[in-house]
Parts: C-alpha cells; structure tokens; sequence
C-alpha cells in the first residue's frame, strides 16, 4: 500500500510552503524505501518551484539532494539492505536500455529520464522530492553514502557535487594543472574541493576580494578579483589549463577564454538567463574548447561520494529548520550563504 509521509509542499510559485502529508507509492519488488535524514537546498529547487524554468506541476515538493537510511526494501532488491546509508540525486528512473544508459550516462537517456521531482513518471504520476520525511526509489537510482560523510554535508554532493566533479573528471584535472573556478557559491565550493583532491593549482575567480578567506580554507592558492583589478583580463592572458564557470549571472564570455591557455579548456555549468555572445575565433585560436556538464551517472555519482570520503571532505552547509525554508530561498537568491543549505528533516512537527 502507498506511504504516507510529511513533506514540505507549495502550491503556487508565490505561495508559503506547507508542511503536509502525501503519499509516495506503493513499493515495488526492485524499490527501496528511504528515511530521509537530510535534504538540499539546490538552486534548481528555486527555478523549477518559482515557475523560472516554465509552469511547474503543483501542487509540488522539490529537492533532489537527498541522504538518509534504508527503511524497507522489495523482494527483488539486491543492492540494499535496511538500515544502509544512502542517497539520491537528480534522476529516479530511466529507460536502461538506450545507449546513453547503457554507457552508464542516465542522465543524457534518449527516452526521457525521470527528474526526482516535477517529472512524469513512469505511471504517468508527477515525482515529488527530498523535502519530506520518506521516498521511494527503484534501487538503480539509490547510491551509497560512506560512512566518513555525515549525511548532511553528503546531501548536497548529489547535486553540487557530481555538477562540478564530472567536468573535472571528464577533461581529466590532474596534479600540476593550473584550474580557475569562476565563482565561490554552491557549486564553486565543491569545484575549489574537488580540483584540490586531484592536485590541481587552483585559483578562484570571483567580481571581489570578499570571499578570499573562504577560498584558502577550501584549498586554493589564491583568489583573484575580476572587478578590482585594472585590465584584469588582459594581465592574466593565458593563464589557465581549465576553467570550471560555475556563475549562472551574464559575463564577457570571450574574456574568460581568453584566460585559457592554447587547447585550454572551458567547463560552463552554471546557467546564465541569457544567451552569451561569442565569437568563434576565440575558440578556433589556440584550438580552444568550450564545453558543458550536466551532474552525472549514477556509477559517476557513485564515483564522486567515494572520492570526497577518500579525500575527507563534503559541502559547507548551513543547516535549516522545515519552518526556515522560505527564508532560506530568499538568501540562496541573495548569495547569502556559505555555502549550501541543508534541511534538518529532524524538525518536521510530530
């Protein structure tokens, strides 16, 4: 039978969220049944729930940052067993059977993968997300959390995480290798991280010095400020293997690939409102690419939560209250946030 559980809903783009019950479905043979520990707060949560991606199925519960415990499991289950740590992140189903799946990249499925929120699935039902107290999920989509990351430091790395550690994976980020991150947010924290752990020289690229403290504790060598120095772009000229833009504000993207250095690389994940210009001689010269990265696989995924716990660390969070949420939006909006949000799904009401 279906399972009734709390979450956090809104009904309309400007309404209050709303502590309510909804029922998640009827466990399946091959699903396992989550107690959700911890809960994200991911900017996608804010576009998709404000209507900024297009109209969003409502009533809705967002969040695909999710780390808990295994609660029950179907029959036919064989990766899971109660009282397992776990997560989810961005992805609940797919078809498994086109290329794309089948070279383990669930994310890019040409069938239409299923979102963990605001998505048909596959009973034609709109997925609800991680805002809540219990999810089911079909055990293909279910990941393990190791025991040296506490759930709520884990909970963002199934968003934030596998956004930047792919792109550095995917262009192979080695030791030596000179790697800015624009951006010292949400996804630039874990970018700063991760390129650290593989050896880089990092250094932060952000519009002011504010941030530079936060910088060198993450690992990076320096910060440079774009807005506070006089023809900062043309002083720092081919200056870098790999740039990871993790900034989803409109910038100059020709100066940033000009900071590359020849058959250097440029990494966007953030997502800017508007087209950015570009003109394709900044590219052709010096055999340059500009490339995106959408989060990961699930092996992929499964890959970053092991290489954080090797390397000892998760994302700085901010922890949250079920009745702080609204708040909490206000400030991801306003960059007031070092450097993500997690809910304590602790405080949902009896």
């Amino acid at each position: 039978m279906p399972i009734k559980t709390k979450a956090l809903q809104k009904t309309a783009p400007d309404a209050p969220f709303k502590v309510v019950d909804i029922e998640r479905r009827d466990p399946r043979e091959d699903d396992v049944v989550i107690d959700i520990k911890a809960a994200g707060i991911c900017h996608s949560d804010i576009h998709t729930i404000r209507n900024e991606w297009g109209e969003a199925h409502f009533p809705l519960t967002v969040g695909h940052e999710i780390a808990g415990v295994v609660s029950a499991v179907g029959d036919k289950v064989t990766k899971f067993k109660v009282g397992d740590r776990v997560g989810v992140g961005c992805l609940v189903n797919s078809c498994g059977e086109c290329e794309q799946c089948q070279a383990g990249m669930e994310q890019n499925c040409l069938n239409g993968g299923v979102g963990t929120y605001n998505s048909k699935d596959v009973d034609g039902t709109i997925t609800q997300g991680g805002y809540a107290q219990k999810v089911v999920v079909n055990e293909n989509f279910v990941l393990n959390i190791p025991d040296s990351l506490n759930f709520d430091v884990a909970a963002p790395l199934l968003c934030a995480g596998i956004t930047t550690y792919s792109p550095l994976a995917r262009w192979n980020v080695q030791e030596g290798d000179k790697v800015a991150i624009v951006g010292l947010g949400g996804l630039g924290h874990m970018g700063v991280q991760i390129a650290v752990a593989k050896g880089a020289d990092v250094t932060v690229l952000s519009r002011t010095s504010r941030k530079e403290k936060e910088a060198k504790e993450l690992g990076a060598a320096r910060i440079l400020a774009t807005n506070e120095e006089e023809d900062f772009f043309k002083n720092h000229r081919g200056e870098f293997d790999f740039i990871l833009s993790t900034i989803s504000a409109q910038y100059d993207l020709e100066a940033y690939l000009g900071l590359l250095k020849p058959r250097g690389i440029m990494s966007v994940v953030g997502l800017p409102p508007e087209a950015l210009s570009l003109r394709m001689n900044r590219i052709i010269g010096g055999g340059k690419v500009l490339t995106g990265n959408n989060i990961g696989g699930i092996a992929e995924t499964q890959e970053m939560l092991d290489f954080c716990a090797e390397h000892g660390f998760g994302a700085v969070i901010e922890k949250v209250s079920v009745d702080e949420v609204d708040a909490a939006y206000d400030r991801v909006v306003a960059g007031d946030v070092k450097f993500r949000f997690v809910i304590d799904t602790e405080t949902f009401p009896a």
